[in-house]
């Protein structure tokens, strides 16, 4: 029994009517979906069951992580309820090896486009997938391989913060919807609003016969890093400070350094947002 009445759970019945197939609704595109009360992580739940290669279009959905984890397995922990914790099982036939980076970048377009949608938010991507709202962190993406035979799969993690206040924020540069002023923070909406738009990248980017061309250009008209003063920590405790100017093909950063050197394309490293130089 949940005693906070601001946080109800999650109505899963109603979820599975709405996004699984034979629930009802035609646009439905998974397979299976679970909401459980507590767990480690969805992620690594999901990673154990791949094993199982017939099972694809799975969804797991936490009320509640005690070891959610991020990018360069960082943790966070959010109270229960606050949040919608959620991943996917998705295999992708036919999708090239090499493209396999890009799933979390279109994950990363299919959040930003519930959240404008649904939550009338101005949301905006941070490279290579943090969401934004006003500078700050409103959800983190993890994608981590399942499978690369017989086809690719992939588990996606998405981690957004609904009602969270300022004191349970985990770090000062973080937001939720409730702080940012959305106009919707009723969870099973946008536990839907997510997996749909998600659905819907998947489908349009495998009709595309998996090319990038057409996710590249969504990616950057989404991505608030572009045009930004950027700080990017690198491998080897190494830095370079320059100007996002584009994300290429392969997902890079292209970053054109304050020194006048050529520009650099980045595949990982920390990005932090630097203020413009002062006018002169």
């Amino acid at each position: 029994m949940y005693t906070d009445l601001n946080r109800p759970p999650l109505n899963a019945d109603a979820l599975r009517t709405a996004l699984v197939s034979g629930g009802g609704d035609p646009r439905a595109f998974y397979s299976s979906l679970d909401v459980v009360a507590e767990t480690g992580s969805t992620n690594a739940d999901l990673l154990a069951r791949s094993v199982d290669s017939a099972l694809d279009r799975a969804v797991l959905i936490a009320e509640y992580q005690d070891h959610g984890r991020g990018r360069h397995s960082r943790s966070f922990v959010a109270p229960p309820r606050s949040s919608v914790s959620v991943s996917a099982l998705l295999r992708m036939p036919g999708l090239p090896l090499e493209s396999m980076g890009w799933f979390p970048l279109m994950t990363g377009v299919a959040v930003v486009d519930a959240l404008r949608s649904v939550a009338e938010v101005d949301a905006t991507l941070k490279w290579p997938n943090d969401v934004q709202i006003d500078g700050k962190k409103v959800a983190g993406i993890l994608a981590e391989v399942a499978a690369t035979t017989p086809a690719p799969a992939v588990v996606i993690g998405v981690g957004l913060n609904v009602t969270l206040t300022e004191a349970e924020l985990p770090v000062p540069t973080a937001t939720s919807l409730q702080l940012a002023g959305a106009t919707v923070t009723d969870r099973d909406i946008l536990a839907r609003a997510l997996l749909r738009s998600l659905a819907a990248q998947y489908s349009a980017w495998q009709a595309d016969g998996w090319r990038v061309d057409g996710l590249a250009a969504d990616y950057r008209d989404r991505c608030g890093t572009l045009g930004q003063r950027v700080r990017v920590e690198l491998p080897g405790d190494t830095e370079l400070i320059g100007t996002a100017t584009d994300v290429d093909l392969q997902g890079r950063i292209v970053v054109r350094p304050d020194d006048g050197g050529e520009p650099v394309a980045v595949s990982a490293g920390d990005v932090t947002h630097l203020r413009p130089h002062p006018a002169t």
